[in-house]
């Protein structure tokens, strides 16, 4: 294993000097590398934005045409902004180039929107979403251990319900959690089942009320890693 700069690692990647490697994506489509895209890894995330300044008439990617714009993607502004413009590369503080008169715009990452308000800055729109990604020169050769790490980012992007419900509302509660097929066990008391099913958790918390009025009862919400086999 190496810990090397994330820029460095679409290079080492691509020359066969490690088999796999972890960085940004904007990096990867940056750099140009010659390797495969296999899992993205659901942290680190990002966007790759063109912001002007607050008082700049300039609305829309398009009307930057003709423009100067400061920037660390040099390829990324060739390739997916919509218009043709006058590139300044700069290696480091792009957002103060339009208030030092470098530059009318820039296009950098953003993750928050803080750095851009701080520098009097505005976005005009977002060329590229980015985050961690596993790459590798053979897809095939790491296959194994991107399924791993594949199996993980599903993991943590779901949660394993259990509840005790009405034999009766099983089809309703079967409708809510869809396309999931929820296991469903018999419980010692008449008429009541066990139900067991994953669900992603961006939609845990609208769930529960709907659970509840189904008369969903005993639920409980697990982290699915936390789940022993």
């Amino acid at each position: 294993m190496l810990l090397v700069r994330a820029a460095d690692i679409p290079e080492y990647v691509q020359d066969g000097v490690v088999e796999c490697g972890i960085t940004g994506l904007d990096l990867v489509r940056e750099r140009g590398a010659r390797v495969a895209e296999l899992v993205r890894l659901g942290f680190g995330s990002c966007r790759l934005d063109a912001a002007v300044l607050e008082e700049s008439p300039v609305e829309t990617l398009e009307e930057l045409a003709g423009a100067t714009v400061a920037t660390t993607y040099p390829w990324l502004v060739r390739e997916l902004l919509p218009a043709v413009v006058e590139l300044v590369d700069v290696t480091g503080s792009v957002e103060i180039a339009p208030r030092l008169g470098l530059a009318d715009a820039i296009v950098d990452l953003v993750s928050s929107g803080n750095t851009l308000r701080t520098n009097g800055l505005r976005s005009l729109g977002t060329l590229l979403e980015s985050e961690a990604v596993l790459v590798a020169g053979d897809a095939d050769a790491a296959a194994s251990f991107a399924s791993m790490l594949r199996a993980v980012v599903e993991a943590r992007r779901h949660r394993y319900v259990m509840l005790n419900a009405p034999a009766a509302q099983l089809e309703s509660i079967s409708e809510l959690v869809r396309p999931r097929v929820p296991s469903v066990l018999p419980l010692a008391e008449p008429g009541m089942v066990a139900v067991h099913v994953l669900v992603p958790s961006a939609d845990v918390w609208r769930l529960l009320p709907e659970l509840e009025a189904l008369g969903g009862s005993s639920i409980l919400v697990v982290p699915v890693e936390r789940m022993a086999a």
